[in-house]
């Protein structure tokens, strides 16, 4: 039996290859894992399955370090992305086998044009589905406050852009006060949808305490934008309830962030120009509506003024009209008070006469009665003398000057009088 060692048998397998594959292939593959070493760039291929994220082929590929270094730029450049884990890319390679290192391919060029299409796919996806949702304009809907001055910043906390919009807020030529505050946030790299998101999070929670929320970037490279276009970042802005701005790209770039956004410009200090513009065109209309009220007030006083005045020449003659009027008044109620109390008078001395009249055969009769009655009392009295009853034999004992009627009402030593028609007796009681 003939036996082979594995450099010989890996031997064989080049040779093979080398035979069998002499051309160049165009493969459109994603990448899963891209890093660089010395120059030279690694990267693994995969193929997933139509409707799933299954792996139907896997391989390593090389891009040598000549290449590489003309390669990356030229695709950074035409798709504004860095080359990374995730992107679909079309690359032009040839078979190389080691026996030593085993299978790669080696990349000899990349088509850009292949991922801008790519990627342009997967950002009309997005857009079509938040626009299915209906959440694609709801920014646009929501109205700037007059006086947006609380300012909710989401920005890395060291950037110079973060900087410049603070400046450009407090150097502004009004002297317009405004309340920045910063949310930290990664800007670039694969952490930019993670920590936007959570930085809305923490502003959502407080949303009262802000007018408007300024998303900016101060610089950074073309290709770290695409942290701007996914999904769950678009979302999160087209369903915020408060305006957003963002200033997060360069003048020919626009991330879907900046789409469903309340309104995109080009840099953080244009984003502060705008907030300034904005407070100084209402201020401008706070000062109109000043000089207006003003105006109008001062109007409104010349009117009154003038009415005033004519009020006041036609006084004299009002006030004359009307002392007569009073004084005219004045001798008709006269007229008729006198009238009355004459006929009062009349009447009241009539009722008097009549009442005389009555009175004396009233008196008479009254005078009459009342004698007839004195008479009688007198009788009465004179019947019920003391006196009378002492002449009849009848006596009064008393005791302290007091009528004794009850001798129960007596005890020993008790002085009492007797009194009798000639004379009084007094007795102890024993």
């Amino acid at each position: 039996m003939n036996t082979l060692s594995l450099f010989e048998l890996n031997n064989l397998v080049r040779e093979a290859i080398s035979v069998t594959l002499t051309d160049e292939y165009w493969v459109e593959a994603e990448l899963s894992e891209v890093r660089e070493v010395r120059g030279h760039c690694y990267m693994e291929l995969i193929q997933k399955e139509l409707f799933g994220n299954t792996p139907v082929a896997k391989a390593s590929a090389k891009c040598w370090k000549t290449k590489w270094q003309r390669l990356c730029p030229k695709f950074e450049s035409v798709t504004g992305q860095s080359f990374k884990a995730g992107l679909k890319v079309l690359l032009k390679v040839y078979p190389d086998f080691h026996e030593a290192y085993g299978f790669s391919w080696i990349v000899t060029d990349i088509n850009p044009e292949f991922t801008m299409g790519d990627m342009a796919r997967k950002r009309m996806e997005i857009i079509n589905r938040l626009k299915m949702e209906g959440v694609f304009d709801l920014q646009k809907e929501l109205t700037l406050p007059l006086f947006a001055q609380r300012i909710a910043v989401i920005s890395s906390e060291n950037a110079a852009g973060y900087g410049d919009f603070c400046r450009q807020l407090g150097d502004n030529p009004s002297g317009l006060k405004f309340y920045p505050r910063l949310f930290s946030a990664v800007m670039q790299g694969e952490e930019v949808e993670k920590s936007i998101v959570a930085a809305l999070d923490k502003i959502n929670i407080q949303a009262d305490d802000f007018d408007v929320v300024v998303i900016i970037r101060g610089g950074g490279a073309t290709s770290d934008m695409a942290g701007f276009d996914t999904l769950l970042l678009a979302e999160n802005v087209a369903n915020f309830p408060l305006p957003i701005i963002t200033g997060i790209g360069h003048d020919r770039d626009e991330s879907i962030l900046d789409m469903v956004s309340h309104m995109r410009v080009k840099t953080p200090t244009a984003a502060a120009a705008f907030l300034v513009d904005h407070l100084e065109r209402v201020y401008e209309r706070v000062l109109d509506a000043e000089n207006e009220i003003l105006t109008g007030i001062r109007h409104r006083i010349e009117m009154e003024k003038a009415r005033l005045q004519r009020l006041g020449e036609k006084v004299p003659m009002l006030f004359s009209l009307f002392k007569d009027r009073q004084e005219a008044r004045l001798d008709r109620m006269l007229n008729h008070v006198s009238t009355a109390i004459g006929v009062r008078l009349e009447r009241e001395n009539r009722r008097l006469a009549d009442l005389s009249r009555r009175m004396q055969p009233a008196m008479a009769r009254r005078l009459l009665c009342e004698n007839h009655r004195v008479d009688l009392l007198a009788q009465r009295a004179k019947a019920a003398d003391p006196a009378l009853l002492l002449r009849r034999g009848y006596s009064m004992t008393t005791l302290g000057g007091k009528i004794v009627r009850d001798a129960t009402a007596l005890k020993a030593g008790d002085e009492i009088v007797t009194r009798l028609e000639k004379g009084s007796v007094s007795s102890i009681i024993k």
